[in-house]
């Protein structure tokens, strides 16, 4: 019986079923429903008022902004707008909700029917579909005394309501996700594109983005689990380390003949694993907000919100393989952020050939910004001027090497380019004519060995003469052109004239 049971094992297969709920915190100055700052960073407790609170008799207004953010992130996955949403009130009683319930649009939302494309475990492409995108405010934070933070051996616990109110947009997929992988392409891809609309930063330091993951399995013997929510899961990483344990738990449960339990699990990410929280429980919450009434978006606001929209970052790096001819590696790093793509398509508009520029951004620039830790918005070299640079070095009046010299000058001292140049000591068309004939004649003469080895043919893969050239460049300091180099040193080695 054991061998026959053992067997059975080995042919079932089962089959993840995922859907995510991502909640993001839309970019915003002030709170959904009141005028407090959505600066969280402040003393605990200061950005608070009595509609954030819930006090008696403050009514909330709903912020226009936060509407135009939310339809914003709908349109970038590729959401419909719909033409009326209702606010409801969904009560529980935690001690992060001050005011007993919590003000969300719930199952009448703002935009829905969207999707992203990712690729499959085996690469091909395929859509997750988003079922809707709904506003709603965020909730206090709790703060426990334990050490680590967690509530477990805490003696105390305190609440910081500065994060009561303020805009989230919970976005809802179909249950569409196949693996883990899948999961972590999708919350990527969403996340890049939401952030190039400019509907929210995004920052998972910040708190700015949160995953809930709602996972079951299918048996190929016709056994359905039940759908188990995953849930404080705050980086990519940690969204794929709990799908993957709560993939392998809930197939060890069904292939034991068990029953998975429907039920909310905590992600403990020091040890993990997916810790048991309750039991699946339905809020009393379809009550429609009194204080609120329907929203209602006309065409000519959509159309507004609609005229925002840039070109979404997959749709650029296609444009950028197609038109100037450039790697998808490289389309890729420039589409990265809507600010590296405009940096990199402002160089190219001032003039800079199109892969000389996108080689200097992603080198050069990215380099910089990396070493320093600033953005690009402070960085001092602006695309033009880098244009400029660029331009030098493909008229031949600069070299490489030079270039990069002088434009690490341009960084450091916030110096223009020509006085950049002119700190360098950099002479402009390199060392040329009878100077790097002298140059190639000393070094010629320092190491007559060599020489001798190439001129009786003990060379033959130009090992030695590149070995030659290195050390041309090295006595001109970098500022001899590398074509000019090698011509004149093949002619010296040949015995030419001068």
């Amino acid at each position: 019986m054991p061998e026959v049971r053992e067997k059975m094992d080995k042919e079932l297969t089962f089959t993840p079923v995922i859907g995510i709920e991502i909640h993001i915190q839309l970019k915003t100055d002030t709170k959904i429903f009141c005028g407090c700052s959505t600066d969280t960073g402040g003393e605990p407790n200061t950005h608070i008022c009595p509609v954030c609170m819930g006090l008696p008799g403050a009514l909330p207004v709903l912020n226009e902004k936060v509407v135009e953010q939310g339809l914003l992130a709908g349109m970038a996955l590729n959401c419909s707008v719909q033409p009326a949403s209702l606010f409801f009130r969904k009560s529980y009683f935690y001690p992060d909700l001050p005011k007993g319930y919590q003000t969300s649009q719930c199952d009448l939302p703002i935009v829905a029917g969207g999707y992203i494309e990712v690729h499959d475990d085996e690469g091909r492409l395929k859509r997750i579909r988003v079922h809707h995108l709904h506003l709603e405010e965020d909730v206090g934070k709790l703060h426990h005394s334990a050490s680590d933070g967690r509530l477990e051996g805490a003696e105390t616990s305190y609440v910081d309501y500065n994060r009561s109110g303020l805009p989230l947009a919970e976005i809802v997929s179909e249950p569409d996700v196949s693996s883990a992988r899948e999961a972590v392409e999708y919350v990527t891809t969403l996340r890049r594109r939401v952030r190039y609309a400019g509907a929210s930063d995004v920052d998972l330091e910040k708190g700015m983005m949160r995953f809930d993951a709602n996972v079951s399995m299918k048996c190929s013997d016709g056994r359905w689990g039940r759908k188990v929510e995953v849930k404080n899961m705050n980086s990519f990483r940690a969204l794929e380390r709990a799908i993957e344990y709560e993939i392998r738990r809930q197939k060890k449960i069904m292939m034991q003949g068990g029953e998975v339990l429907p039920e909310t699990r905590h992600w403990n990410d020091a040890k993990g694993v997916t810790t048991g929280s309750r039991l699946k429980e339905f809020y009393r919450k379809f009550i429609v907000d009194p204080d609120l009434p329907p929203l209602h978006v006309s065409r000519e606001w959509e159309e507004r919100v609609r005229a925002l929209m840039p070109e979404m970052p997959d749709v650029k790096a296609e444009r950028y393989v197609r038109e100037m001819k450039l790697s998808e590696d490289a389309a890729q790093v420039l589409t990265e952020s809507r600010e590296m793509a405009e940096y990199f398509e402002a160089c190219v508009a001032a003039g800079a050939a199109p892969q000389r520029a996108a080689n200097w951004v992603r080198t050069e620039v990215l380099r910089v910004l990396n070493d320093r830790q600033i953005s690009l918005g402070e960085l001092t070299v602006r695309p033009e001027a880098l244009a400029e640079l660029v331009g030098r070095v493909d008229a031949g009046r600069l070299s490489t090497t030079q270039a990069k010299a002088v434009f690490d000058k341009m960084v450091e001292s916030s110096l223009t380019l020509d006085e950049a140049v002119k700190a360098c000591g950099v002479t402009e068309g390199g060392v040329v004519g009878d100077a790097l004939s002298g140059t190639i004649r000393s070094v010629l003469e320092a190491n007559a060995d060599v020489v001798a080895e190439i001129r009786s043919g003990g060379d033959p893969k130009g090992k030695k003469i590149k070995f030659l050239q290195g050390l041309v460049m090295k006595e001109t300091k970098g500022q001899a052109r590398p074509p000019e180099v090698a011509a004149a040193l093949e002619s010296a080695l040949r015995g030419d004239p001068k």
